[in-house]
């Protein structure tokens, strides 16, 4: 017999994720919705009366589950294949990154109902240890919480500035990740890294380290989630593999993942402003490249839904893995056809961008100013999170990245950078 899931976008119902006797999946728009004009959940899936094929369908819902070692985790706790993405989205589809939900048919409107449950210190370290071995707390009661990526994490709220398990229906509105275990200090890298592109003009939400007794955890707001008059709503996004149809397993360029020129032609035919989200996204890859982040991948890359066509969204999961020694040296995605750092010069820049003057020297620009501007903004972002008590060995290994990058991406403009 069939098994469905009902598919909502906030309390609009958009369609159902079927899986039939055999494990095969497929989706398929309601028609009410498809009469009431509603928005497609994907550029993979534009709206339609025909079912999408199990390898579409299967792409797209299992990007909203953990990757890796988290799914894994999750799959063994539940009893069920970690290639089960519908049992998954089963147990834990009820609050996903964007504004998409999964329920089962039967689901009963009062099973959404629940009272937040905001933790003291020694709660919330009792979750933090009930994470390791309860991915995305699964089976805890009131809570069905799934997460895309491969680090454990939980997603929360924030009551009076205290951490709360959100239940029922009521939306998450932060992001809590641990330590990662065997990265020293994966806490403030990741939030020096935020701050740095903050303070070099990039789109990053608000994030801040928050200590459970000594525990450092990484606190990120969520860019899905908007408050309009106090109450907090859902908003859509897809990550680049998601909209472009590349299962998550997939999500590196070397395995079949989204490259630099793909994603920048998804942007130029999809997004509500072209021209500034493949500005940003150059920016994000610039910077990207200048700390050291060699696992931008395509689920590292998000596309935001304000409004029926969706633009990019704030760069996030920027981390330093170069001063990590077993952490991979090649980058996600080539830049001009080279994967290593240090292959990467001038003339492979000029790569991504159209074949034209105004094009290349626009890119030059940018590359010689955020090379310029970097290290001493850098510096000051160390400065102030030593003054915030946050401080760490890693700050000085990630500058040493930068200065070494930007030293490499200035001695490859020649006379061109010698002269500034």
């Amino acid at each position: 017999m069939d098994r469905q899931l009902e598919v909502f976008w906030n309390e609009i119902l958009v369609g159902a994720l079927t899986q039939t006797k055999g494990g095969t999946l497929s989706f398929a728009y309601d028609r009410d919705y498809i009469a009431d004009n509603g928005a497609a959940i994907s550029i993979s899936m534009p709206i339609s009366e025909q079912p999408f094929s199990s390898e579409l369908t299967k792409a797209f819902f299992s990007g909203l589950l953990p990757d890796e070692s988290p799914r894994k985790n999750l799959a063994r706790f539940l009893g069920v294949s970690d290639k089960n993405s519908f049992a998954l989205l089963e147990a834990i589809g009820g609050e996903c990154a964007g504004a998409l939900s999964l329920r089962p048919i039967d689901f009963q409107i009062n099973e959404l109902k629940g009272e937040p449950e905001i933790l003291d210190n020694k709660r919330l370290k009792e979750i933090l240890e009930l994470l390791k071995r309860r991915p995305m707390l699964a089976g805890v009661d009131g809570v069905r919480l799934s997460l895309a990526g491969a680090q454990d994490k939980i997603a929360v709220g924030l009551i009076d500035n205290k951490i709360a398990i959100m239940k029922g229906n009521t939306p998450t509105t932060h992001i809590l990740k641990p330590m990662i275990e065997g990265i020293k200090d994966s806490v403030q890298n990741e939030l020096f890294c935020m701050r740095l592109a903050k303070s070099m003009d990039i789109k990053v939400p608000n994030a801040s380290v928050i200590y459970v007794d000594d525990i450092p955890c990484y606190l990120v707001e969520r860019y899905d989630r908007q408050t309009l008059n106090g109450k907090t709503i859902r908003v859509h996004q897809e990550d680049f593999c998601q909209a472009m149809g590349i299962p998550p397993e997939l999500k590196y360029e070397r395995e079949g993942g989204p490259s630099v020129e793909r994603s920048i032609e998804l942007l130029r035919q999809n997004s509500a402003r072209p021209a500034a989200d493949i500005i940003q996204f150059t920016d994000i890859l610039i910077f990207n490249y200048l700390i050291g982040n060699a696992d931008a991948h395509g689920k590292n890359y998000s596309l935001i839904y304000n409004s029926k066509k969706p633009q990019l969204a704030p760069a996030y999961d920027l981390l330093c893995t170069e001063i990590y020694p077993d952490l991979a040296k090649k980058m996600a995605m080539k830049i001009g056809g080279k994967y290593e750092p240090d292959m990467v010069h001038l003339r492979h820049w000029q790569k991504i961008v159209p074949d034209t003057i105004v094009a290349k020297r626009n890119l030059e620009k940018s590359l010689i100013d955020k090379a310029n501007a970097i290290i001493p903004k850098a510096h000051e972002v160390a400065a102030s999170l030593i003054a915030e008590n946050s401080n760490s060995i890693v700050f000085e290994q990630i500058i040493s990245v930068i200065e070494k990058r930007a030293r490499h991406l200035k001695g490859t403009f020649g006379e061109l950078m010698r002269g500034q």
